[in-house]
C-alpha cells in the first residue's frame, strides 16, 4: 500500500525552532515540496533545521538525494541539518550511504528539541 506524502513545516521552542514533519514516502514527487518547505524558513532562523522522520514510511534514491541535497544547500549558508525519529532501518540505510556524517540524528523530535 502506497502512502501519501505529507509534510508540514512548524517551529518549535517558542517558534524560533523550525521542524520540518515528513510523513508518508519521500521518493522523487516528494522533492519539490520539501525544498520549497525549506526554502520558506527565514534565513534568520535557518541556522538549526529538524527533519522529523517520525512518521515516514518509505524512502528511495530519490528521497535520499533530495535530503543530500538539502543538507548541501544549510550547509553553503552556515546551517545544519538534524534528523530526528528515525526507525532503525532508515537509520542505517543513512548511516550506509554516508549521511551520518553529515548530519546530527536524535532518537526523538523529543530529544531533538530538547538541545539548543
Amino acid at each position: 500500500m502506497i502512502e501519501e506524502f505529507k509534510i508540514r513545516l512548524g517551529f518549535e521552542n517558542g517558534g524560533v525552532l523550525p521542524v520540518i514533519h515528513i510523513s508518508g514516502e519521500i521518493t522523487s514527487e516528494a522533492e519539490d515540496e520539501i525544498v520549497q518547505s525549506y526554502d520558506s524558513i527565514p534565513a534568520d532562523k535557518k541556522k538549526r533545521v529538524i527533519l522529523n522522520f517520525t512518521d515516514t514510511s518509505y524512502i528511495n534514491s530519490a528521497g535520499i538525494a533530495t535530503l543530500i541535497s538539502l543538507i548541501t544547500k544549510s550547509s553553503e549558508n552556515q546551517g545544519k541539518i538534524e534528523f530526528a525519529g528515525l526507525n532503525n532501518h532508515f537509520r542505517k540505510v543513512m548511516d550506509i550511504v554516508g549521511l551520518t556524517d553529515f548530519v546530527l540524528i536524535h532518537d526523538s523530535i523529543e530529544s531533538a528539541l530538547s538541545q539548543s
